[in-house]
């Protein structure tokens, strides 16, 4: 059985006993978290989040410039007004650089992935620090949105919050 047939056969289990049919499409909280699709960690866990309470947007080191698209959506369409960006601690997009992933695509797969900015990051606050930055500064998010930064540690499940 491939992993994708298990995955298939545990959502019968969930489906069994699910009862989150009615939850509206807008979240019950106006908080969007941005952050790293690191599997070794739940967004909705370390925050105590259930289903239906506040979107969370992952993608490969929790960049806000690629979350834009989904954030505005989130936001004018769905009435948030809050975000968290989160990224964590022994992050692998501290582990290389936009070459080292080209070169690797190229030798691999021989196509030239050169165009692309994987956006990985030398520093984890710098990161965070950025990312807020970019978000405040951003005519596509409201003056008036809550943009606030934090550092997940994968060895504690503590958050704390950059400034």
């Amino acid at each position: 059985m491939s992993d994708i047939d298990e995955l298939v056969q545990k959502n019968s289990e969930y489906a069994a006993s699910f009862d989150k049919a009615d939850l509206p499409i807008a979240p019950a909280r106006p908080t969007v978290v941005v952050t790293c699709m690191d599997a070794r960690f739940m967004p909705s866990r370390i925050f105590g989040l259930d289903a239906g309470e506040a979107h969370i947007i992952r993608n490969a080191g929790g960049s806000a410039r690629e979350a834009l698209r989904s954030l505005m959506i989130s936001q004018r369409l769905l009435g948030t007004s809050e975000v968290a960006i989160v990224k964590h601690t022994d992050c692998g997009m501290l582990r290389f650089k936009n070459e080292d992933l080209h070169a690797k695509v190229k030798e691999d797969l021989g196509a030239d992935a050169g165009g692309i900015d994987f956006l990985p990051f030398a520093s984890l606050e710098d990161a965070v620090r950025e990312a807020v930055a970019f978000l405040k500064s951003s005519p596509l998010v409201g003056e008036d949105v809550v943009v606030r930064g934090f550092v997940y540690d994968v060895k504690t499940g503590r958050v704390s919050e950059v400034v």
